[in-house]
């Protein structure tokens, strides 16, 4: 199982990179993991050691997502180590909170350039790739390009169209065999949610919206990551997968005066 993660220096995408380790030595496949981020560091050793102490192979990859050229670069670099890719996952992202009117054009591109035109550029280079393999991809999203967020910046602007770029994806390499998806987290306590969820106050908040009553883990994301670039989604594609523990589906509930599940 050849496999390119962006962002997979923490969060989200470590988790995604032991997992999907994990599941293929399951299957009795051997694991090659791009541990991809945007320079050298401590966690992304350790997640390339963790999957290397698995009996796995795993490389560390480096380069600033939102310059044009590294995606293609990361691609080139994991496909010569591992002589073709099986799956993408593009997870990179920022966030930068911020009024819409207040965000300069520097704040704007940046964010789309991370968060969209990186994956829009990793499935270029990645597709001749799949295609040999009849591989999968998927694009890391969020709840809020489901539903506007405001002040989120163009957070929720990037993460809608990228979820209509796997959607596009999705129907334009379908003939090629290479099925492509999206997961949409919801709150999940990562290193980038780390200051907010110290507070007690504002993480218990939160858990009382939540239906199944808690903060998601990145665990949580990953595993649905893996099914989704796996054989057991072999029929799936062109989906967005919202992993939010209800929050999403539980608005009417927030009525005051009507029935309660509780």
């Amino acid at each position: 199982m050849r496999v390119l993660v962006s962002g997979g220096s923490s969060g989200i995408g470590a988790a995604t990179c032991m997992r999907l380790a994990e599941a293929a030595l399951a299957r009795g496949k051997q694991p090659q993991i791009a541990v991809c981020g945007q320079k050298k560091t401590a966690t992304q050793g350790e997640v390339v050691q963790a999957i290397k102490s698995l009996g796995g192979t795993a490389i560390a990859l480096v380069g600033d997502i939102s310059d044009p050229d590294v995606p293609r670069q990361l691609v080139d670099a994991a496909t010569a180590e591992f002589d073709g890719l099986d799956a993408l996952v593009a997870n990179a992202g920022v966030a930068s909170p911020a009024q819409i009117c207040e965000l300069s054009v520097e704040d704007w591109d940046r964010m789309l350039a991370v968060n969209l035109r990186s994956a829009w550029l990793l499935a270029k280079a990645s597709h001749p790739h799949l295609k040999r393999s009849r591989g999968a991809a998927c694009f890391t999203s969020s709840m809020s390009g489901q539903q506007p967020h405001a002040g989120s910046g163009a957070y929720s602007p990037s993460k809608a169209a990228l979820t209509m770029l796997a959607h596009t994806l999705a129907l334009e390499w379908a003939p090629d065999g290479i099925r492509v998806n999206v997961v949409s987290p919801g709150m999940t306590h990562t290193p980038m949610t780390e200051k907010m969820y110290a507070d007690p106050k504002i993480k218990e908040a939160r858990e009382a919206l939540i239906p199944l009553g808690r903060i998601g883990d990145p665990i949580d994301i990953a595993n649905v990551i893996e099914f989704l670039v796996s054989p057991l989604s072999g029929y799936v594609t062109g989906q967005d997968i919202c992993v939010d523990g209800g929050f999403s589906k539980s608005i009417l509930s927030h009525i005051p005066g009507r029935p309660s599940s509780n």
